[in-house]
């Protein structure tokens, strides 16, 4: 019944994306301060705004990973693996193989490493969200179980004798 089911590879992957993401943004950061004046208007306006969004939603997504794995709640879990999924990995996707951001090594580096963070953790927090649904799904079924031994319903065959037993009882003798 206290099966913990929060993943300790995940939460690692976690503890380790907080200590990368300061580097990963104070690198990226330098970098886009570095190419500002040789990338085109629309790059410049993007990566911009890349940067603002991709740190916003980092400081939630971790936030939501911590909370939904260790204190084991699947909504938390569920939004961390959204986030990771639809936003910021496409974000680093795009960082890394867009080559009209003339991607320096240092940025390639770390992008491909902040990649690998991303893709460890959306595989490991859909195996512990999935775990985490299964043993709520079970506890909900057992509680169900156990409501219905202390407040039987009366059973449908049972009925039937009982309206019998009544209605043959009323007739008298034959």
């Amino acid at each position: 019944d206290n099966e913990i089911v929060s993943s300790l590879p995940l939460q690692m992957s976690l503890y380790f994306n907080v200590y990368f993401f300061p580097f990963w943004w104070l690198s990226t950061v330098v970098m886009l301060h570095l190419k500002y004046p040789v990338l085109s208007d629309y790059y410049k306006f993007i990566l911009v705004t890349i940067m603002i969004l991709a740190s916003l939603i980092e400081v939630i997504r971790l936030y939501l990973g911590y909370m939904g794995n260790l204190q084991e709640k699947v909504p938390e879990l569920a939004g961390f693996w959204l986030l990771s999924l639809l936003l910021q990995l496409p974000i680093v996707l795009f960082l890394l193989f867009n080559e009209g951001l003339k991607i320096q090594p240092l940025e390639r580096a770390v992008h491909i490493v902040f990649a690998l963070f991303l893709t460890f953790q959306v595989i490991a927090a859909f195996v512990t969200l999935k775990r985490m649904v299964n043993k709520l799904a079970t506890h909900f079924r057992l509680n169900e179980f156990d409501q219905l031994e202390e407040h039987p319903v009366p059973d449908f065959h049972s009925l039937g004798k009982e309206e019998r037993a009544v209605s043959m009882a009323g007739r008298g003798p034959c």
